[in-house]
């Protein structure tokens, strides 16, 4: 299993919007995209001073699976234009890891 793991920060005033494009546009799309070996994904969510930053952390069978879903430079972070509208900054590149003990 792979994890692949991203960040990126908002305003205050842009979170919630942030969180709710996340919740009904972003998230619905990728898993209307039945990408074969995708498994979940999980959005944490931390105020830290004047910014709001964001982790998504989603789970692949493979990283085959993972360039079905980013493309052949799987590392580079997927983020839509209107998502890029309201963050304030993010990674370019998202991590990858060998996911090793799962609790269940």
């Amino acid at each position: 299993m792979i994890s692949r793991i991203w960040h990126g920060w908002t305003t205050l005033a842009n979170a919630d919007a942030y969180e709710a494009l996340l919740r009904a546009e972003i998230f619905v799309g990728i898993e209307n995209r039945h990408i074969p070996g995708f498994r979940r994904i999980q959005l944490l969510r931390r105020p830290n001073g004047p910014e709001v930053e964001f982790i998504t952390i989603m789970e692949f069978d493979s990283i085959e699976a993972v360039r079905q879903f980013a493309g052949d430079d799987y590392e580079v972070a997927v983020v839509p234009p209107n998502a890029r509208a309201i963050l304030a900054r993010f990674d370019a590149r998202s991590q990858h890891y060998e996911i090793r003990i799962g609790a269940t």
